[in-house]
């Protein structure tokens, strides 16, 4: 397991926040030692859950060209048909992946291709599994046009308590199911829409991982 580098700086004030915090204990409170143990603890707790919140894992990524994979970790809350009229002005199945602040907040390209399509859209910070989430929050759309030509477009939604998505991805980029395509600071969502044709593999409330879990596989 590694740290993923958008975690430096927020691990380093959080270091620096708990030794500040520690020593306040150590001379405000040290005629109270059964209140400053357990406070020194929670706080702990609390660093060692970002260093968590960063964390990227090592995987086993089997390259398939013919799935789609799912681009984060997490828990499928959505699963319906919709029409796409940020970009694809389709019909789609929309499988949308809700991550909780324990989740790898990391995500992957869900299939091998070509970048075609990026936007960032300001907006709300609505908790992710709200249904105007994904097109009131603040989100990042990216389109990738598969190997075998077809479209897929997945988005990074952030949540009431994420305030920064980052992308990695550029028009033009190759796109790798086992290469990192953005991360989302604290808990959010994603949403992949595929085509109609997409023989679909998980179900509602199916926890799911990066770059692991089939989605759907193309027909």
């Amino acid at each position: 397991m590694t740290i993923h580098k958008e975690g430096y700086k927020i691990i380093g004030v959080s270091f620096l926040l708990l030794v500040a915090i520690n020593i306040a204990f150590k001379f405000l409170l040290s005629d109270y030692p059964y209140i400053c143990i357990p406070l020194r603890i929670l706080t702990l707790i609390a660093f060692f859950l970002v260093v968590s919140f960063f964390r990227i894992p090592k995987r086993n990524i089997k390259v398939d060209s013919n799935n789609i994979l799912a681009p984060s970790d997490g828990k499928v809350v959505v699963m319906e048909e919709v029409e796409e009229n940020e970009f694809l002005k389709e019909k789609c199945i929309q499988i949308s992946i809700f991550m909780s602040p324990l989740n790898v907040h990391c995500q992957w390209f869900p299939v091998n291709g070509e970048v075609v399509y990026t936007k960032y859209h300001s907006g709300s910070y609505l908790v992710a599994w709200h249904p105007k989430a994904s097109t009131e929050n603040e989100r990042n759309s990216i389109v990738i046009k598969a190997d075998n030509g077809k479209l897929i477009l997945f988005r990074q939604i952030a949540g009431a308590a994420a305030r920064r998505i980052v992308c990695f991805a550029k028009v033009g980029d190759k796109a790798r199911q086992d290469k990192q395509a953005g991360f989302i600071k604290f808990g959010s969502r994603i949403d992949v829409f595929v085509p109609l044709s997409a023989n679909i593999k998980v179900g509602l409330e199916q926890k799911v991982q990066g770059n692991q879990t089939v989605l759907a596989t193309f027909m």
